[in-house]
């Protein structure tokens, strides 16, 4: 005990000595850690430079944020698929063979500009192209999660359910009583929240739904209670699937500010996608992968969650809901799901972007909360704007993360001096995260047009080959221009000098926002 005390009297002064020799070796330590920044992992030049920056005004502590938020994910194979990779192989080259002929779906010339991005997704992540979906269309709050309770209430088999953010207030106790008589029934109800967007959610709201019998899954867990280890690495992903025959993907949450109940930002208006056909099996493998990185619960092991029999017969491929493509009614929706992840060696969602950008030839729409374009996708709307394309961006009038919104409106003046027009929607808050192109092609989903959701976040889109969809889209868009003040020249010249010291310290942070 004596030896405790005296070691716990001295450890002040053996701190202070270990912290003074720091100090004094503060130079090579520096040297030493930016060796390691620049030559050990692969980052893009200007968030080196950023973290070199951190490295020199914050010493040792600006190494210790970059071990905390700069893990490097794609070594790691996390998300494998594997005891159905044989055959969804399998699927894919037969999918290949069918665009590469011309057959099918690219009767309609239109969309024939699009065949490369369609491989490009096939080949790269697996996105099998599904042809017989019916997509209908959330921008309200109410609505979605009204419709999202109806369907759960009518579940069979099971429901799963996959948030960034869950918050104990209003909205999610309106499903819980839904989700402990679906379990009580015998339905399968699993639900799966982001370490971070959960953090506030009291314990016992989990035990008591475990209790329940329904599964609970934490992606990226705090440690040691509150301490998140990986607070860079967000699970962005906003997926619902039930029975395998509804699908939801989009931007809601579930809080009550998601449903224009939170006076901080009024009517809260964002997109979110219902979708009811082959494409909801792509969904269930999205989240099949998180939910077994997760919980270490394999439910690949069920064919039946993906349309798969226990027995895979190629003869019959053309039959599984995973490979149909065509779809007998001329009216459903031609749908891929593509995500993407610090975890992938590419930038699945942001290169889907680049490309309907770089296919443009009248018009690109873009809906986002937060504007922060890397060098490739902002050089391409500049390109777009002046060629020609009638380019229109438009983003929140109100930030719920300021430097991210002063960085945003720094990359607005460069749109604006090629000739694209910008608009700050007044109406409470725009959520909303997609892009529409010449009233042929949307992307919609949980992507952000940010280097944080193309390098960061685990992310979530559908890319949408469909005229009547994206001409709703952009209806809905064009409607929502009413509601909006654009931002002219003049106007974003007329800025104060504060606003222009915001802007360009928040662009100068923009690669780690």
């Amino acid at each position: 005990m004596e030896l405790l005390i005296k070691a716990l009297a001295e450890l002040p002064m053996q701190i202070f000595l270990v912290w003074t020799w720091m100090m004094d070796h503060l130079l090579y330590i520096n040297l030493f850690l930016s060796v390691v920044i620049v030559f050990f992992q692969r980052r893009d030049p200007k968030a080196v430079w950023t973290w070199l920056l951190a490295l020199y005004f914050v010493p040792i502590f600006g190494f210790l944020l970059y071990l905390l938020l700069c893990q490097d994910y794609r070594k790691n194979k996390m998300f494998r698929v594997k005891e159905v990779e044989d055959r969804l192989r399998y699927s894919i080259q037969t999918q290949e063979n069918i665009v590469s002929s011309r057959d099918i779906w690219l009767k309609d010339p239109k969309y024939r500009e699009y065949e490369k991005l369609v491989l490009y997704n096939l080949e790269t992540s697996g996105a099998v192209l599904t042809g017989n979906n019916q997509v209908d269309i959330f921008t309200d709050g109410e609505k979605k999660f009204r419709d999202l309770a109806w369907e759960m209430e009518h579940a069979q088999d099971y429901i799963h359910i996959q948030y960034y953010i869950i918050k104990n207030d209003e909205l999610f106790q309106g499903l819980i009583p839904i989700l402990k008589k679906k379990a009580s029934q015998g339905v399968e109800v699993r639900i799966l929240y982001d370490g971070m967007g959960g953090r506030f959610m009291p314990e016992r709201i989990w035990k008591d739904l475990r209790a329940s019998g329904v599964l609970v899954g934490e992606f990226f867990p705090a440690f040691l209670g509150r301490l998140q280890l990986r607070v860079n690495y967000r699970n962005h992903r906003k997926i619902v699937v039930i029975d395998g025959k509804v699908g939801y993907v989009g931007g809601f949450n579930i809080g009550r500010e998601y449903i224009s109940r939170d006076p901080k930002f009024g009517y809260w208006r964002d997109t979110h996608l219902k979708i009811q056909g082959s494409a909801v099996y792509s969904l269930q493998i999205r989240f099949a992968l998180d939910w077994n990185y997760a919980v270490k619960e394999n439910l690949f092991k069920n064919g039946g969650y993906f349309g798969l029999d226990e027995s895979f017969d190629e003869k019959a491929c053309s039959s599984d809901p995973l490979r149909d493509i065509s779809g007998e009614d001329k009216t459903l929706a031609q749908v891929q799901i593509i995500s993407s992840g610090p975890d992938a060696s590419n930038r699945q969602i942001r290169n889907n972007y680049l490309q309907l950008f770089n296919n443009a030839k009248k018009h690109i729409y873009i809906q986002t909360p937060y504007f922060v374009p890397d060098d490739a996708v902002l050089s391409s709307l500049k390109m777009a704007a002046e060629s020609g394309v009638d380019v229109r961006l438009m983003i929140p009038c109100k930030p719920d993360h300021p430097f991210v919104y002063w960085a945003s409106y720094s990359y607005v003046g460069d749109l604006l001096a090629v000739g694209a027009r910008c608009y700050t929607y007044e109406n409470g808050f725009l959520h909303a995260k997609g892009v529409m192109a010449d009233s042929l092609v949307s992307c919609y989903g949980t992507a952000n047009m940010d280097i944080r959701s193309f390098e960061l976040n685990f992310e979530v889109n559908a890319t949408i080959f469909d005229a009547e969809i994206t001409c709703r889209l952009e209806k809905a868009f064009l409607e929502d221009l009413k509601q909006c003040r654009e931002i002219t020249k003049e106007r974003y010249e007329s800025r104060t000098m504060w606003i222009r010291m915001k802007e360009q310290c928040s662009r100068l942070l923009s690669p780690l926002l």
